[in-house]
């Protein structure tokens, strides 16, 4: 069995001076090549671990995937169902954390020889159902349903597993979250859920900023996979469109980003590469167990203008650099 040892733990490499670079969209996106996978039946969520290697579920398995689409570890006690979405993530060091078949929040050591309990089930009546790890500040954020109510909330814990903070109502009292699929957050901090009809942002103290309820069409929203980018971009799935729909930092809709094609079927599941600006994209089409990896952002040399990898430099951003073109 393949482990993840050798790969270094990101942060870690030792970073070269000289180059800085301008990030900026590119339109269309482009498609540089797809995985059929062994071990999934659909791409309910991806957790990228680095540029070749993610963790891809459906409802019913939890595999370890290489580009070339093999099945390289397998997770026997994960969480199993129609409604399992984002119930796993990846750590900063290259550790996967998931939702045990009990309910219980485990984590995979780096080598997959050890599983430990990260967080206890502690309330008989409240489930977790999606989890991010945040690479600013290295607490977990657990989207939790009410199993008798529908009602939900967000609960945030440190790096030893303890609980620090619960975001469930906005300024007024009223609940903010119905069931939350997956979730993800922004480069500001921001708390960012996909939940039944609606994604709803909050600052990380749980200030409500926003919800977006779907584009100017009016069609409404059913969101799925969800991430952020380099640039601050919120992208979104949407089940009655079958599109990726791109909002800016404050839910603002700028674009359908990807729409269902023939080689994808529809995009369902998301996750951002952010050490090369990747985006990964699952189908949920039932029987298509396929993961497509698209670039829609350019590295640009700052210093000559020039369109190029440049990947060990500081990205730059300008207000041009978040305008859809």
């Amino acid at each position: 069995m393949e482990s993840l040892s050798g790969i270094p733990t990101p942060g870690t490499e030792k970073p070269q001076q000289g180059n800085q670079c301008l990030l900026k969209l590119m339109s269309p996106p482009e498609l540089l090549h797809s995985h059929t996978l062994t071990g999934v039946e659909y791409c309910g969520h991806i957790s990228c671990v680095t540029s070749d290697w993610v963790w891809v579920s459906d409802g019913n398995n939890l595999i370890l995937t290489d580009t070339t689409g093999d099945l390289v570890h397998r997770v026997e006690d994960s969480r199993s169902g129609l409604h399992c979405r984002g119930f796993h993530t990846v750590n900063s060091e290259s550790e996967l954390i998931y939702i045990h078949r009990k309910h219980k929040i485990n984590k995979l050591s780096k080598d997959m020889k050890t599983t430990i309990t990260f967080i206890k089930r502690t309330y008989t009546t409240w489930r977790p159902q999606c989890l991010y790890w945040s690479p600013s500040t290295g607490d977990l954020l657990v989207g939790m349903c009410y199993i008798h109510t529908g009602t939900a909330k967000v609960t945030r814990y440190n790096q030893s597993g303890q609980l620090t903070r619960t975001i469930q109502h906005d300024n007024t009292g009223r609940g903010l979250y119905r069931y939350p699929h997956y979730i993800t957050e922004n480069n500001n901090g921001d708390v960012v859920v996909s939940d039944r009809r609606a994604v709803v942002v909050t600052e990380p103290g749980g200030r409500h900023r926003f919800s977006y309820t779907g584009p100017p069409s009016g069609l409404g929203l059913e969101p799925g996979g969800i991430c952020t980018d380099a640039l601050s971009h919120i992208l979104v799935y949407d089940g009655r469109t079958k599109t990726v729909q791109m909002l800016d930092k404050d839910g603002q809709f700028l674009s359908h980003l990807l729409t269902e094609s023939q080689e994808m079927g529809e995009p369902r599941s998301l996750s951002y590469d952010v050490n090369t600006h990747r985006l990964w994209v699952g189908s949920g089409s039932w029987d298509n167990n396929k993961v497509c990896v698209y670039r829609y952002i350019t590295r640009q040399d700052a210093m000559t203008d020039e369109h190029r990898p440049c990947p060990d430099g500081e990205p730059m951003f300008s207000s041009s650099a978040v305008e859809w073109r």
